[in-house]
């Protein structure tokens, strides 16, 4: 069971006022709140042990390698990596998914070859594969959704074929909070010979994700949704897959030996990191890896299952207000995507921010998905761990506001 209000106790940003009111952050799928333990974790490398990783031999690098190396390790189990050396950090999901085009896909992409992605994808799951198509002359084709925006295996069965190279999927979507079924489409790909490449930017901090049992080739995630800094997170890749790729970005710390017209690059995961990483932040994504699995994975997404249901019911009492994707929450992470008919979403938006309620309004980088759905912009209420029901009810009460606002 989880203690709400101590968990809300952890984040001093949530105990404020917006606009006269208390605040009411709903905007998680964008960038989740962080808690004191993780900005402590943080604030203590700058302050007892900041020094650049792996160089130095003096006790601050010392010290500083053996956090950073520890913060990975956490992340392999988090994710149930077989060994460490298959996560490498990086700046979030949308570097860890141009890394796998550029090196694994500009490797092993040749012209006529194929490309499955989907209309659900986040842009940063479909522009390198576009572009990557684009310059081998490969085919990117897309999986078709269900009625209620969800991607089926039998439709994985259909689009998937021989020809096929590269399944790029996202785990959960950004804008339906549809759950795919990674593991059963993975069997597919597999089958044909394709490797299964997944975005999991929306799913890392909300579901129990085990990349062995998965049998995803490559999983990318962001620190930054999961209670971390911005500008980290990791790529996992099977270690196999990860040894035979080249990096794509080239400098100091990633080389093994520099000669004058040739170099050779280190092992495993440094070949793919080069120059200083962000050393504090990946320490932090650690620290936020350890505040999660003290609630408990499984916990939180129970908690997001309630609020999502609790939210769905409660907006279809609304005349006007249509919400976007399956309805039963089980099928999704805890987010609700919708639209008041006659009301921009950016004023639905700028509306519930002057009663403090923040959420998100526009395409979400996600402008393919938009125009399956018909629409150009949506609104988006996301929750996660701190939130409560009453802070739905706030949203509810908003939402009535607008339409009265507006003269609906």
């Amino acid at each position: 069971m989880m203690d709400i209000q101590k968990i809300r106790s952890d984040f001093k940003i949530l105990d404020q006022n917006v606009n006269d009111k208390p605040l009411v952050y709903l905007d998680n799928a964008a960038t989740s709140q962080t808690p004191k333990q993780v900005i402590d974790a943080l604030v203590g490398y700058y302050e007892l042990d900041n020094a650049n990783v792996h160089r130095g031999v003096h006790t601050l690098a010392g010290r500083a390698t053996d956090a950073y190396e520890a913060a990975r390790a956490k992340v392999a189990r988090f994710l149930n990596a077989r060994v460490t050396s298959e996560i490498i950090f990086t700046r979030g999901t949308t570097t860890a998914l141009n890394l796998v085009a550029d090196s694994y896909g500009e490797a092993n992409i040749s012209a006529g070859d194929e490309i499955v992605i989907s209309y659900l994808e986040h842009h940063s799951n479909l522009i390198p594969w576009q572009q990557l198509a684009k310059r081998k002359g490969a085919i990117l084709k897309y999986l078709d959704l269900e009625k209620d925006g969800t991607i089926t295996v039998e439709q994985a069965e259909q689009v998937i074929t021989e020809k096929t190279k590269i399944v790029a999927l996202a785990h959960v979507s950004n804008v339906l909070g549809s759950i795919t079924p990674i593991k059963e489409i993975a069997k597919v790909a597999h089958k044909h010979g394709a490797v299964i490449v997944v975005d999991g930017a929306q799913a890392v901090p909300h579901l129990k994700v085990d990349v062995q049992d998965l049998d995803a080739d490559f999983y990318a995630f962001s620190g930054h949704k999961m209670l971390g800094p911005t500008g980290t997170g990791a790529l996992y890749g099977k270690r196999e897959l990860l040894e035979d790729m080249e990096p794509t970005e080239f400098g100091g710390e990633m080389i093994d030996f520099v000669e004058l017209y040739d170099s050779t690059w280190k092992e495993l995961p440094w070949k793919f990191e080069p120059g200083t990483p962000i050393i504090g932040g990946q320490i932090a994504l650690g620290a936020a890896i350890d505040y999660l699995e003290a609630v408990g994975i499984d916990h939180i997404h129970q908690h997001e299952i309630e609020l999502a249901g609790y939210a769905i019911e409660k907006m279809q009492t609304i005349s006007g207000l249509e919400i976007y994707g399956p309805l039963d929450p089980v099928k999704r992470c805890g987010l609700v995507t919708f639209n008041l008919t006659g009301v921009h979403p950016h004023d639905v938006a700028t509306v519930l921010d002057e009663e403090g309620i923040a959420i998100r309004a526009g395409h979400h980088c996600a402008q393919p998905l938009m125009k399956w759905l018909d629409t150009s912009s949506t609104a988006r209420a996301s929750f996660y761990l701190y939130n409560t029901k009453e802070e739905i009810d706030a949203l509810i009460q908003g939402l009535e506001l607008t339409k009265e606002y507006f003269g609906l």
